[in-house]
Parts: structure tokens; C-alpha cells; sequence
């Protein structure tokens, strides 16, 4: 049987509890983006496509010049660079991304 414990209001009011009614628990926080958008500003990204941006705002200029069978040549071989080129700079950020 337990021993009931008697206080006065005002003791009740101006003493503090002797323990705490509740015991905190630990909480671990999950979040659902593994990884810093910042990650993203990685040299060797920026570069790789920084050089593609530069191919493809050439091919531009020369389509505006008239000079169209440059431009053609240049589309041919961007668009079996730039699917590559994408895919490798994917692999390569997940490839030295520490989670």
C-alpha cells in the first residue's frame, strides 16, 4: 500500500515537485532530403556543364549567322554528347557524394 503524501496549498505553490511528472524521451528526427541543394555546386559539375552550355549557345550563334551546316554538325554531335554527358555527371556526383 502506498503512503499518501500531504502538502498545503501554499507549500504546494511555492515548492518545487521533487521530481519531474514526466520523463523525456529521445527523439531522432529523419529527414526526407538526404543531402544539401549547395552539394550540387561542385566544380567539376559547373564545369562539365558550363562546356556544354558554351556548345550549345554556339550552335545558336551560327544558326542565327546562317551558318546552318556548322550548326548541323554541331547539333549531331550534341545530341549524343549531352544524354553522355548528363548520365556521367550523375554518376559522378552520386559516386563521391558521402551520405
Amino acid at each position: 500500500m502506498r503512503k499518501t503524501h500531504y502538502m498545503t496549498f501554499r507549500n504546494f505553490l511555492h515548492k518545487p515537485s521533487s521530481k519531474p511528472s514526466t520523463k523525456p524521451r529521445p527523439f531522432t528526427a529523419y529527414s526526407f532530403v538526404p543531402f544539401s541543394p549547395f552539394a550540387m555546386l561542385d566544380p567539376t559539375i559547373l564545369t562539365i556543364g558550363g562546356i556544354v552550355l558554351g556548345i550549345a549557345f554556339i550552335e545558336q550563334i551560327l544558326n542565327r549567322w546562317g551558318v546552318i551546316d556548322l550548326a548541323d554538325q554541331f547539333e549531331k554531335v550534341m545530341r549524343f554528347i549531352l544524354p553522355v554527358t548528363f548520365y556521367g555527371a550523375l554518376f559522378y556526383f552520386f559516386a563521391t557524394f558521402m551520405f
